[in-house]
């Protein structure tokens, strides 16, 4: 089934709209979803409308909540998500945030008491839009294992960067801490498909291929311990500076009740003009760009050529369930 970005857009918005999200909010969301959706990220897109509309029903997010946004100091810019969603937190603390970011040249957005941001990616794309650059952390439900152990103590604790350019971000990259992202160990068990090695351990602490066992044991750190050093600074960055919950204290991100999950985001927004200048820093990168263009190989500048889906191939049991969801 190939279907236009704007129809997942109004068939989400519909979707969360029947399931209890208010008008402001559910077009939030959507518009997240559709934009994973168009960028190819099918873990985040329509893969989570599902338990986004049940959630909403159970309680165990607020879909009408108001979010409350202050600025403490010059730099801060703090948005409480009061355990509503993400996107609309971040949405209505995005503004007081650049107007931050280009009086000091350095400020920091914190989104605390949250669902789950999903795409983190989604949120430091906005703030390239605006001309500067963009870092953001997350964290999510325990499931990576410290190195050479086996007890799930952090989320795959997401980093995300944008780097600005004139018409698009000139670097982009959106990547777990963890080997990979918990959503291609689901896929792959609904898939009845092996995983490869290197990605969890069972809940004896032994390397598996088997999803199943994955899922009852951890996934593992990616580069050892240098990713579980940057797993432990998301920690810290999500849930230490936002006042947000620690990855043991948050039960299944799909789960379909249950607490909230009171989860943190934090973004640091780094105006280019306030130091050497954004022409300075993009003649930088396109240095190694040149660079690893020459060298032949398969490396490039993350996110330089991203996709643009549009229409999207989805599967028509999917967007069957979607129809579903909207129809509710």
């Amino acid at each position: 089934m190939h279907v236009s970005v704007s129809d997942i857009r109004t068939a989400s918005e519909s979707a969360l709209l029947a399931h209890g999200a208010g008008a402001f909010q559910a077009a939030e969301v959507a518009r997240a979803v559709a934009r994973a959706e168009e960028a190819g990220n099918i873990i985040c897109g329509l893969y989570y409308l599902e338990s986004y509309c049940t959630q909403l029903a159970s309680g165990r997010v607020n879909g009408t909540v108001e979010p409350e946004v202050s600025r403490p100091k010059p730099g801060v810019v703090r948005a409480d998500a009061r355990f509503g969603f993400a996107q609309p937190a971040f949405t209505r603390a995005l503004p007081m945030a650049v107007e931050a970011a280009l009086d000091v040249g350095v400020a920091t957005l914190t989104v605390a008491h949250a669902h789950t941001c999903t795409s983190l990616g989604f949120f430091t794309e906005q703030i390239a839009a605006h001309g500067l650059i963009g870092l953001g952390f997350t964290n999510a439900s325990a499931i990576v294992a410290a190195p050479g152990g086996r007890a799930p103590v952090l989320g795959t604790n997401p980093i995300a960067m944008s780097i600005p350019g004139s018409d698009a971000p000139l670097m982009h990259a959106d990547f777990s801490t963890s080997a990979v992202a918990l959503g291609k160990i689901t896929m792959a068990k609904a898939a009845g498909e092996a995983i490869p090695p290197g990605w969890a351990v069972d809940a004896e602490g032994e390397p598996t291929t088997d999803p199943e066992a994955a899922l009852k044991g951890a996934l593992v750190s990616a580069a050892g311990p240098k990713g579980w050093a940057f797993g432990l600074l998301v920690e810290v960055m999500a849930a230490g500076l936002t006042g947000s919950v620690n990855s043991l204290d948050v039960k299944g991100l799909k789960l379909a009740d249950g607490k909230p999950h009171d989860l943190g985001q934090t973004y640091i927004l780094i105006d280019p003009s306030a130091h050497a200048g954004a022409d300075v820093m993009a003649a930088r990168l396109a240095r190694v760009a040149d660079i690893v263009a020459q060298d032949g190989g398969t490396g490039r500048i993350p996110g330089a050529s991203r996709r643009h889906l549009d229409p999207v191939d989805v599967p028509d049991a999917l967007w069957a369930q979607v129809r579903a969801l909207a129809d509710a």
